[in-house]
């Protein structure tokens, strides 16, 4: 069966965004953070991993932490809901 892969982009599954971590934005942070995430087959978060760093930890922990609060469609295999990784992209930009 084809393998379909796990998601955390839709709509229906309202996924905040971080917050910009107050100091971030004093001191001019800006970046992109990626995160591996692994989707559980009930579409939790098993576990939130730093791929790629922004350079900047407050940027990272606070994108690690709201990931791990949300939810995702989870990978299938077939019909059946399966555990899978998918990298999770979150980018800092003042002007956003």
């Amino acid at each position: 069966p084809t393998v379909v892969a796990a998601r955390f982009d839709a709509a229906y599954l309202h996924n905040p965004r971080p917050s910009y971590p107050p100091l971030s934005r004093r001191l001019g942070e800006e970046g992109k953070v990626l995160l591996r995430v692994r989707v559980s087959a009930d579409g939790q978060p098993a576990a939130v991993d730093l791929e790629k760093s922004s350079n900047f930890e407050r940027l990272d922990e606070a994108a690690r932490q709201v990931v791990a609060r949300w939810r995702f469609v989870p990978a299938k295999r077939g019909e059946e809901a399966i555990e899978a990784t998918v990298i999770v992209p979150i980018v800092f930009r003042l002007d956003d």
